[in-house]
């Protein structure tokens, strides 16, 4: 038998929330056991008041300061592409989806499914949905639905932007960068192996139907609808149905872009023989796939008609700038009414089937040079920011080289900083040696805006052949000045990190979505999170200060 000086008293059984702990006492000299002592911990304890999401996050968190900015915005867009009348199943509050976008994006996370997963065990997120949770369909289909709005949400964050003070017109730099597309390098295909598979996944596609359907056709009429009287049953029952839910609006056809005919290359194009030509032709069919911005399909053997009818696309294109290039010679005469001199130009035959490759899982992408890293697949993700790290223009190119995107990306800035409500434009523009285009620096000094552009790379020892005298040295002895350096230098500490912090602290170097629209969306909504961040940053250091 125990002495019983020895045993623990039964008041020394406590129970602080979900942990007992008998038998536990301090050391010590005392007789008595004294118990261990916890905060509670009880997970069945009820709620006694509704919680207050206000009382979840702090109030200078990231989460709160995207959904007054929302508050903020024109969503007009959005709501109008939801009926009026009020029929039909209810839908997410438009306000909310953007805000759950926009923080998501703002936090690395593009993932519909991930985004769904967050709406669940992220209090952020919850805060956000206001505890609703949207499944990763409706969001995925939120994103597809909403594209041209999505993308223009960037300027509504750079008119917030401009209202806090960070948007200045100063020197504006100017860059691109190679982010990697939703697609393999593997996947570019010619067009015989286009029309192999294509043949190869029709007939597994009559097999699977001989299989399913025996010696049917698998086209028959339901069993209801092969009498007339079972027809006549069915309409009526049909006709009944539509008269009680109501007449929806008749969809309005989508405009169709009008095929521009064939006709002579532009600018200096038209002097460059045959080449400039075609060039010029797979210039404006380029042009004119970006303006129809035709979505990818989702299904491989709709991708690969698609691929398909691409490269047929751009053989008769080529087509016809060579017949039109040959008439252009036959007439003997030059546009400035001077005869050709030498002789004839030398045949040029075009070939009966496309050459080159496509890429089978993203048409629009292309297989472009990085520095670097080699070849990725992917886009040209062009951008322009102000000397706060603010981007101004966020936009899409499939060309590897950044030559002929100087003027295009400042038009971009200036239109941006119209619709966001900032007077003026950039006044200087600086940019890497690739931008170096004479026509487009002429054309934006003129309207007053002063251009930045050494005439050789930064790896160059020396001058590059060809390019002494004139411009170039003018621009190499600008560029040498202390004021040119010091203009130039802001190139560095400003578009670069942004790309760095992009690509690498936010893990987004490779594109989601497939297609030119859906891929410029996506870059435009990175860029815009950018900027968000940004100003949520200034907001807080203001506020300190």
């Amino acid at each position: 038998m125990k002495d019983a000086s020895y045993m623990t008293p039964s008041s020394a059984f406590v129970t602080h929330g979900c942990r007992t702990n008998p038998g536990s006492v301090r050391a010590g000299d005392d007789d008595f056991a004294v118990a261990q002592n916890f905060i509670g911990c009880d997970r069945e304890q009820a709620f006694l008041l509704p919680p207050s999401l206000r009382e979840w996050l702090p109030e200078d968190h990231l989460a709160w300061f995207v959904i007054e900015a929302v508050e903020e915005m024109d969503l007009g867009e959005f709501y109008a592409d939801y009926r009026s009348d009020g029929h039909g199943r209810a839908a997410y509050e438009p306000s909310m989806m953007v805000a759950l976008l926009l923080y998501a994006y703002a936090t690395r996370q593009r993932s519909a499914r991930a985004i769904e997963r967050d709406c669940r065990r992220d209090v952020a997120y919850r805060v956000v949905c206001a505890n609703r949770v949207p499944d990763h369909a409706t969001i995925a289909r939120f994103v597809v639905r909403h594209e041209a709005a999505l993308s223009g949400l960037f300027g509504s964050v750079l008119a917030l932007c401009a209202r806090a003070g960070l948007v200045s017109t100063g020197v504006v730099a100017i860059d691109g960068t190679k982010l990697t597309a939703n697609a393999s390098r593997e996947a570019n295909l010619d067009y015989e192996r286009i029309a192999r598979e294509i043949l190869a996944e029709a007939k597994a596609t009559d097999e699977a139907e001989d299989e399913l359907y025996g010696q049917a056709r698998g086209d028959e009429l339901p069993e209801e609808l092969r009498t007339s009287a079972g027809r006549r049953k069915w309409l009526r029952e049909a006709k009944r149905s539509l008269e009680a839910e109501g007449m929806t609006d008749p969809p309005q056809a989508a405009s169709q872009l009008a095929e521009e005919p064939a006709s002579k290359p532009r600018g200096r194009a038209l002097d460059q023989g045959r080449r400039g030509w075609l060039r010029d032709a797979r210039q404006r069919l380029d042009e004119r796939r970006a303006q129809q911005a035709r979505p990818i399909p989702r299904s491989r053997e709709a991708r690969l008609a698609e691929s398909k009818r691409r490269l047929e696309e751009e053989l008769v294109a080529e087509r016809e700038a060579n017949e039109a290039y040959e008439a252009y010679r036959a007439r003997g005469i030059s546009r400035d009414g001077r005869r050709f001199g030498g002789g004839p130009p030398s045949p040029h035959r075009v070939p009966d089937t496309p050459a080159g490759k496509i890429n089978s899982s993203d048409p629009d992408s292309r297989l472009l040079k990085a520095p670097g890293i080699g070849y990725v697949q992917g886009y040209n993700a062009q951008a322009a920011v102000n000397e706060k790290q603010i981007v101004l223009a966020a936009e899409i190119s499939v060309e590897s080289p950044d030559f002929g995107h100087l003027e295009p990306m400042v038009d971009a800035t200036a239109c941006e900083l119209q619709r966001a409500g900032v007077a003026g434009k950039p006044k200087v523009a600086v940019a890497d040696a690739g931008y170096w285009h004479h026509e487009q620096m002429d054309s934006l000094a003129g309207d007053g805006i002063q251009v930045l552009i050494p005439p050789d790379a930064g790896k160059r020892k020396s001058a590059r052949p060809g390019w002494q005298g004139g411009r170039y040295e003018w621009m190499r002895r600008v560029l040498a000045t202390e004021l040119g350096q010091r203009l130039y230098k802001k190139r560095s500490q400003t578009i670069e990190p942004m790309f760095g912090h992009t690509k690498h602290n936010r893990a987004m170097s490779r594109f989601h979505r497939r297609g030119r629209s859906a891929v410029r969306t996506e870059w435009r909504l990175i860029a815009a999170t950018h900027n968000l961040t940004k100003l949520h940053s200034h907001t807080q250091a203001a506020a300190t200060a």
